[in-house]
């Protein structure tokens, strides 16, 4: 059976670690990237008679991001203990909100799309596993790191709207400066739970656990949706499951059965008292909003008149729109400016795998080196060399005053000298074969050793065979 007409349904699930200072229940260090075991407490191992206090600032920023996203705001939020048996869980149970969350009822637009939020609530992180050849070790130091989880209502119908999504909530994330949102280091998961719907009836849904890369999140959307598929054309039953992906095959597999919620057994948690946020928290947080990416992006449109294209890739990196914005006030040309910044410097960025922060020429250095281009002081011919040897640190940015234009009497001289030695190709010019003149205007712009305005010389070439 072919499967015509069905529709993919995607929910999502994203944990995203806070930036604190120390852990959610206790006072160490929310560091986990140190030796082993050595940031941990009878707290966060969860040894019997200890007491979790919360973590006042993990609230602060938690509650920022629900505003962010345009959460209502529950006055009053409870915590819950979550059991599963797992070895980097040393409670046997996880501090997480359950039926009463921080905030629900959110959403963010995504190309006019709306994408429900159902709700956005706090809860600690549990420990690492590390496999050896012969042994699992466990690793502390993560265990009660404050995490924020976000779960959409199932509104993606396609791995590109789930990873625009995730683009936004990631600049949203940086741009509130409240996570690091790096993927890679696991300062942002990704759970999406897929199924297909046809014939206005879905299909189970399956959930991939642990995606740390957009890459990853794509191609096993991608991967998944294909399978779904082809067990349903074929007849079969799409069975319930929590699934890892493997990066290397390309596929996912099966990790466990799906829990329901029954089997995590939340019940209330006895030692933390009701979270009450007040109306005059709320209005605070508030106002410590600052301007977020999409706003941003209009913005940079209407004040620096550049494309939408171009502002969306620059807010995309805060850094990046900082560095732009501050160049912007050093330029005469913004144009020019905006054209290099996006065609040259990112990809030289993106060739050496670097950060703005990182790039070798200064802004100064390189606002000096627009407004030389920009005022024609520099030989157009060369442009590109002389650029990349100044980031490479070939030659200093004193070194472009030896670069000027030579003198328009040398001009005249070479380009007469040209004319006088190409007498045939001047003659096919005055025949008609107007396209020899590249050939008698590569000529000049070698003899001037690139120092020399190609689209100049061609005029002054023409203004000659003309008047001849």
């Amino acid at each position: 059976m072919e499967l015509n007409n069905y529709e993919v349904i995607i929910g999502l699930e994203i944990h995203c670690q806070l930036k604190t200072n120390s852990k959610l229940f206790c006072s160490c260090p929310a560091e986990f990237e140190k030796e082993p075991n050595i940031n941990v407490c009878p707290i966060c191992l969860g040894f019997p008679g200890v007491l979790p206090v919360l973590n006042k600032k993990a609230v602060e920023l938690a509650l920022k991001l629900a505003l962010a996203l345009n959460c209502e705001i529950n006055k009053k939020s409870t915590f819950a203990r979550k059991h599963y048996f797992y070895p980097d869980l040393p409670k046997g149970y996880q501090i997480t909100q359950y039926k009463e969350p921080l905030a629900y009822n959110g959403y963010l637009l995504i190309d006019n799309k709306k994408i429900r939020i159902r709700r956005v609530h706090l809860e600690e992180d549990s420990g690492k596993l590390i496999h050896t050849a012969n042994e699992t070790l466990v690793d502390f130091n993560r265990a009660g790191v404050p995490l924020v989880e976000i779960v959409t209502e199932p509104d993606f119908r396609s791995p590109k709207e789930v990873v625009s999504f995730i683009e936004e909530l990631k600049a949203i994330l940086i741009y509130l400066d409240i996570s690091d949102a790096d993927m890679e280091k696991g300062n942002l998961r990704c759970e999406p739970n897929i199924s297909l719907r046809y014939n206005n009836y879905p299909s189970e849904r399956r959930e991939i656990k642990n995606l740390n890369s957009l890459k990853n999140v794509y191609q096993a959307l991608e991967y998944e949706i294909g399978y779904q598929k082809s067990l349903l054309e074929k007849g079969k039953k799409v069975e319930r499951a929590t699934l890892l992906w493997n990066e290397k095959e390309k596929r996912t597999e099966i990790m466990r059965a799906k829990e329901e919620e029954e089997d995590y057994r939340y019940f209330p948690e006895p030692d933390l008292p009701p979270l009450i946020i007040r109306e005059e928290d709320i209005l605070k947080i508030k106002e410590e909003i600052k301007e977020l990416p999409k706003e941003r992006k209009e913005r940079l449109i209407r004040e620096y008149n550049i494309k939408e294209e171009f502002a969306e890739i620059i807010i995309r990196d805060k850094n990046l729109c900082d560095y732009y914005e501050n160049l912007m006030k050093l330029v005469k040309d913004k144009n020019l400016a905006t054209n290099w910044l996006i065609n040259e410097v990112l990809r030289i960025l993106n060739e050496k795998n670097i950060k703005i922060n990182d790039f070798p020429l200064k802004m100064e250095e390189f606002s000096y080196f627009l407004n030389l281009l920009s005022d024609n002081k520099l030989p157009m011919g060369n442009i590109k060399k002389i650029f990349y040897e100044l980031v490479e640190k070939k030659i200093t940015i004193k070194d472009l005053a030896t670069l000027l234009p030579e003198k328009k009497e040398d001009w005249d001289r070479v380009i007469f000298e040209v004319l006088e030695k190409e007498k045939e190709v001047v003659e096919k010019y005055k025949k008609g074969k107007k396209g020899v003149i590249g050939y008698l205007i590569g000529q000049v712009v070698k003899k001037l050793e690139g120092k020399a305005d190609p689209r100049k010389v061609k005029e002054k070439i023409i203004k000659i065979l003309e008047e001849d």
